[in-house]
This record gives C-alpha cells, structure tokens and sequence, in this order.
C-alpha cells in the first residue's frame, strides 16, 4: 500500500511553484485557484518573499495549490492515484480532494477562507507556536498545564508542537523540560487550540452549503489517526481540527498498521518525509518538491523502485 500525504504550513519556500509552472496546463489551473482562493498565487509562489508568503492567508492556499497541482502531474504520470491519503493539518484539505470528497474548486475556496479566519483569529490576541523536540511527553503535558499552553500537534518521532500566549511560550523555553529543546515558530498564532474558535464557526459556515462524496481510497484524519470512510464526517473533522490537535502520531501508526509499504509527500514537500523516516523506519519515501522528483514517486507508486 502506498500513501501520499499532503504537507502543512510552513512548508513553504519562496519561488517553489516558479517549476511546477513549466508543466502544461499548469498556469491556467493556478489561475483558476487563485479565484477560487481569493490570493494571487502565481505571484506569491514565484516572486514574493519569504516574509509575505508566511502570511496565513496567502501560505495556505499556496500550500493546497502546490499539493493538488504535484498530485494531478503524479496520478497523470503513474497512471493510477494512491491506494490511501492524508493530510496534516491545512494538507487535510488536499488530502479531501485527492480522496474525491470534495472537488479542487471547493477545496481552494474553503482554504482562502480557512486562511482568513485563522489570520483573523490570531490577530486578537498575541500568541505563537514553538516545537518541543525530545523528552517525557506526560512530564511536558504536566509542565503545559501549568504554563496554560496547549499541545497543537503530535508530529511523531519525539516532537510535539505546543501553542499559546507567547509570555507562556517564552517561560518554556527559558526553562526547558530536562531532555528537550524548545524551538519557537515563525507563525502567527495558536493554530489548533481553542484560540481559533472564531475560524472554526467561519469555515463551519463555509461549508454548510457543500456536498461531500465519499472518499473513493482510503482517508486518515488528523482527529485520532483513523480511516474516514464517510465524506460528511470527514468534512465535520476538517472543521473542528482548527481548533483542535493534530495527530499525526497516530496517522503515522495508523500507516503502519495498514502495512504501508511507501510514502509520497507531494508538494511543497520535505517536513511529513522527514517524520516518515523517524516514525516509519525503513519504510521507503519520495518527496515530491519539483517536477523532476515525479519519476522517483512514479516508480514507488507503481512498484517499479528498489
């Protein structure tokens, strides 16, 4: 079984789509997307710099672009789509088109929207993100609860994602749980904990008017790690993940006891193969940043690599 997972924000790199944009048809889709999303990505994903496009409104729907723009340029070449998807966190939202629940269109007009009310969300009150690395995870919950911090993500491989007022954040890191290292985010605010209730009920409005399909291959959800078999379910959970954690923890255990035998992240990839390759030892990768990396997804998806 081969999955393809779809990357979240911060994956994002200053002129990354500049390549995927020689392939044909390629202009006029991002086009289309950038309608859709409400942002200007053939502007922002070739010349804008890195300050502009770490913007939550624009990283988003840039990120989903990429993604959905590398999964079509990879099924197309393969000749046959994955046998499962899954998305960390904004990549849920590629992961839902890639599985058929909902189309590409859709998909970019929820992330021009999801991306606005996340910005807005963060905008009211002043805080970040910092990445824990290492260390006993019940003792970090514990220190958390103290400092009121909340755990955002559970990425694997020893690393948690904590989120919250940025006096808290700070406290952590200048006195660091024995074992780790504290590593503040370039993000604007508390993604994933209760500080986005109001981008929660923007996107649940959002998508009271959408008609969900059932995802035609299998689809993980970042709520606990499971297979989403229902396409309303599935949209339910995109809406409450903006406020609540992300595992990708149990995505990845949930890879491993589907007996995944391969992972292809597509674009703008590198952060969930690095996971992959702690997480799922000896599990075979391919991150697919440029065109030139389709080949090796290619082979992977359809046995052909060593």
């Amino acid at each position: 079984m081969i999955v393809v997972v779809c990357p979240g924000q911060g994956s994002q790199t200053p002129g990354f789509l500049a390549p995927w944009l020689e392939l044909d048809g390629v202009a006029e889709r991002l086009d289309a997307y950038s309608d859709a999303a409400e942002v200007d990505l053939r502007e922002h994903g070739t010349v804008s710099d890195a300050d502009t496009i770490r913007d939550t409104r624009i990283a988003q729907p840039l990120i989903v672009a990429a993604s959905l723009i590398a999964g079509d340029a990879l099924t197309q070449r393969a000749g046959r789509r994955a046998d499962g998807i899954a998305g960390h966190s904004v990549g849920e939202i590629a992961a839902l088109v890639g599985s058929g629940v909902i189309d590409a269109d859709t998909g970019m007009r929820l992330v021009g929207i999801r991306g606005r009310a996340m910005a807005d969300a963060a905008a009211k009150e002043q805080t970040g993100m910092s990445a824990v690395l290492g260390g006993d995870e019940e003792a970090l919950l514990a220190r958390l609860a103290e400092l009121d911090l909340s755990p955002a993500n559970y990425n694997g491989g020893g690393q948690i994602v904590v989120a919250g007022a940025l006096p808290a954040l700070a406290a952590l890191a200048e006195e660091p749980l024995k074992g780790t290292r504290v590593i503040p985010l370039q993000v604007a605010g508390a993604f994933h904990t209760g500080y986005m209730a109001s981008a929660v009920a923007a996107l649940r409005d959002a998508v009271s008017d959408v008609a969900p399909t059932n995802p035609d291959i299998t689809l993980w959800t970042n709520r606990d790690g499971s297979a989403v078999a229902d396409g309303a379910e599935a949209l339910s959970f995109l809406v409450d993940q903006v406020s609540s954690p992300v595992r990708w923890d149990l995505c990845m255990q949930s890879f491993a006891d589907a007996g995944v035998t391969g992972v292809i992240e597509l674009a703008p990839a590198g952060a969930l193969v690095g996971l992959a390759k702690r997480g799922l030892r000896g599990v075979p990768t391919v991150a697919v940043k440029t065109p030139e990396d389709l080949d090796a997804a290619v082979a992977l998806l359809n046995g052909e690599a060593a």
